[in-house]
């Protein structure tokens, strides 16, 4: 099931009792982030949050709710994509990028269902006003600080926008990318734009910038339906619209409409929008701190400002936030979800790789365990150096390679293999490249060391040249006869 807005997904969140409605003042500053952070924490991620009566920083309490860890577990992160588990679009992608090309009429015609599924997910254009135009507001009649946004930790720079999807588009191209960037409000018409080197919005600012120059139309879009919420988080190939992966997502298309002072497309179903540009011949502004997901605060840098000319809304919208910090936390899921989705796009290149996982300790980019079907000597360095040149995965500070056979989302389990198979002088590599901004370690900013680890079986032919020992294994038959006594031997956990 698709859900078309922000508001439908939380009625269903309440009535299969997913969500907690707050209905104490609780204020933005501090105070409903602690809160947030203990519900995640809860086993199995803790419930959505409605918090009704937001108390704003100067004390006012605002008529706009705040809904918080909608994404913060596997079935709602499940429930927002349209599917009861988030490996089903895995496999659909699969299918999809399937390199053969099927034999006989039979195949070619089971083909056809799937290749007319892409048909009808292209975004579509909204007919009649859209909801996120309900009410506008010009340069004069608005003040973001009014608007219920989060302080979420004591030593932030002020108050952050944390779920935004941030629109802008390629001066030569005219192709959009939509971006999930954290935005410091700055005061009443202004907040900074944290556009990490890296990512699409900070490679459409420099195209900008030696461009036209000037003005760069940028459009912020906050709440919508949650599948096309999560697309800015995901990491998709160069060219992809995040509109067409919404609409892979959902079934059916994403309903956009027109910004009201720029050429960019919206979604038609945002709950709040600001509407504005960034000069590129501003000096840029000090953005930070900001207590991120690295479990550490982000330092005071600076970065290019937004300026809000026009805020159009809902006329009773749902303001949406996320908390980041020490993990567990709600991107715990949206980051699972992308783990799980796009699996099928690295075994595109890389075929050997049978599964990865980055671990919610290594907060995504500092730790990946993958599995592979080895084949040849040197095939985990291979693999490596095939993951440091892929996209996002560029970013990864260290790269544990084990064999097929390990479950690497029992990080348990892979840390025992990997840590039991390797010699660290000879299995362990460093190489220099382009690392995390957010990485606070690394020599000079966004460019550091990473590290790969060879846990798999060594071979004859990589030089071992020692018996290798087989893993310890109970007898197939000796397992199968306890697995049917198990259940009246009585043995359970210790409280």
């Amino acid at each position: 099931m698709a859900f078309q807005n922000l508001r439908e997904f939380l009625r269903y969140l309440d009535r299969s009792g997913q969500l907690v409605r707050v209905r104490e003042p609780v204020a933005v500053d501090l105070e409903m982030a602690e809160i947030a952070d203990r519900t995640m924490k809860l086993p199995g991620g803790g419930p959505a949050l409605f918090f009704e009566r937001p108390v704003l920083m100067d004390g006012s309490e605002s008529d706009i709710p705040v809904a918080i860890n909608v994404f913060g577990s596997w079935r709602r992160m499940a429930a927002a994509l349209g599917v009861d588990d988030v490996q089903e679009h895995a496999d659909r992608i699969a299918e999809l990028i399937k390199p053969e090309i099927p034999k006989g009429l039979k195949g070619k015609l089971a083909m056809l269902p799937k290749l007319y599924e892409l048909t009808k997910v292209p975004p579509r254009p909204f007919k009649g006003p859209p909801p996120c135009q309900q009410v506008v507001l010009r340069e004069g009649e608005f003040d973001l600080t009014k608007l219920p946004v989060l302080k979420t930790w004591p030593d932030d720079g002020g108050p952050f926008i944390t779920l935004p999807m941030v629109v802008t588009s390629d001066p030569e191209t005219g192709g959009q990318n939509i971006g999930m960037y954290r935005m410091q409000v700055f005061g009443p018409t202004t907040t900074g734009m944290h556009w990490q080197q890296h990512k699409g919005g900070a490679g459409h600012y420099r195209a900008w910038k030696r461009g036209p120059g000037g003005r760069m139309p940028v459009v912020v879009a906050i709440g919508g339906d949650p599948a096309t919420m999560y697309t800015p988080s995901a990491p998709l190939p160069p060219g992809i619209d995040e509109f067409l992966f919404g609409g892979f997502l959902r079934r059916e298309p994403v309903y956009t409409c027109q910004a009201l002072t720029c050429d960019l497309t919206i979604p038609a179903e945002a709950e709040i929008v600001l509407e504005g540009y960034v000069d590129t011949d501003e000096e840029l502004a000090i953005e930070g701190p900001f207590g991120d997901h690295t479990g550490f605060y982000t330092l005071e840098d600076p970065y290019p400002v937004f300026h809000v000319t026009t805020v159009t809304m809902r006329a009773d919208p749902v303001y949406p936030a996320t908390l980041v910090g020490r993990p567990p936390v709600e991107d715990v899921y949206l980051g699972g979800a992308t783990e799980r989705i796009f699996l099928p796009l690295a075994r595109l290149t890389m075929p050997e790789i049978h599964d990865y996982h980055m671990p919610p300790e290594g907060v995504f980019h500092n730790l990946v365990f993958v599995s592979i079907r080895k084949e040849y000597p040197g095939h985990a360095y291979k693999v490596m150096h095939g993951l440091w040149g892929m996209g996002l995965m560029s970013l990864a500070k260290v790269i544990v390679v084990v064999d097929e056979w390990i479950d690497v989302r029992n990080t348990r389990e892979a840390w025992w293999y990997a840590l039991g198979n390797i010699d660290p002088q000879r299995d362990v590599e460093f190489t220099r490249g382009p690392v995390d901004d957010l990485d606070h370690a690394s020599q000079i900013p966004s460019f550091g060391s990473k590290m790969g680890i060879d846990g798999t079986k060594k071979w004859a032919a990589e030089g071992f040249v020692r018996r290798w020992p087989d893993m310890i294994e109970m007898a197939p038959d000796v397992k199968a006869t306890i697995d049917k006594l198990w259940p009246r031997l009585g043995i359970k956990p210790i409280d």
